[in-house]
């Protein structure tokens, strides 16, 4: 397959088109974990964020089919996104005796990790769209970028205006996390002999177990920093 063969264009707009479509979840991500740093430090994480995560998901993509045969690996995968999910619906306090610096690497770390964890199932399709071609693989995914910047960008811009959409983005996390549990091999012997819309009762758990516990945190959270700043005055 060559750069003058329509069958090449053809797999990479469908490569791209899968990306578009399974890369929303990163977005949230990547938008959730940006939103509280000022504006230069937001545009470099999603930047930075963004585009080591599809690197990242270039290299995964290489082990794809060998890593989801295992069993194990996405329940694993699920309790580290429900803690995500969790942890991003927990305030990090007024911010004042934390270094930009170190706000600007977390984000860009809760990133990668759950790109990484998000991107299990999205590169077994990019990878059947590529069709074993390793150069169209890396093409449909590095043009990939700037698509996933913009829809995080544009995310960071609705949450601050809109700051329930970030109860929603989160639920959303919890929501692929149950999925993911739920396709595990591991357990494939069990699920089986359920009808397909268990699979969307466990999903619907995982949004409700990480809205419940991130908002109940939360809530402590803003307590112990009331208590503190008025025992400060």
């Amino acid at each position: 397959m060559s750069f003058d063969d329509p069958l090449f264009w053809t797999a990479l707009l469908k490569i791209i088109g899968v990306n578009i479509v399974l890369s929303g979840d990163n977005a949230v991500v990547i938008a959730l974990a940006s939103r509280s740093l000022p504006a230069r430090q937001q545009r470099l994480a999603i930047q930075w964020g963004a585009g080591a995560a599809i690197v990242l998901r270039i290299v995964l993509t290489l082990f794809a089919v060998a890593l989801l045969a295992l069993p194990w690996l996405k329940l694993l995968g699920s309790a580290l996104l429900l803690w995500i999910g969790v942890k991003l619906l927990v305030p990090d306090g007024d911010g004042g005796d934390v270094d930009t610096s170190d706000s600007l690497y977390g984000a860009i770390r809760t990133i990668l990790v759950a790109d990484i964890v998000m991107s299990l199932d999205n590169v077994i399709a990019v990878a059947a769209a590529a069709g074993g071609h390793w150069l169209l693989l890396s093409l449909g995914l590095a043009i990939s970028i700037p698509l996933v910047i913009f829809g995080a960008t544009l995310l960071v811009k609705v949450m601050e205006r809109f700051p329930s959409v970030i109860t929603v983005g989160a639920a959303l996390i919890g929501f692929v996390a149950g999925e993911m549990a739920w396709d595990d091999q591991a357990i494939r012997a069990w699920t089986e002999f359920h009808p397909p819309l268990a699979k969307y009762l466990s999903a619907g758990l995982g949004a409700a177990f990480v809205v419940g516990v991130g908002q109940w945190l939360g809530r402590r959270a803003q307590s112990r920093h009331a208590a503190v700043a008025g025992s400060a005055r």
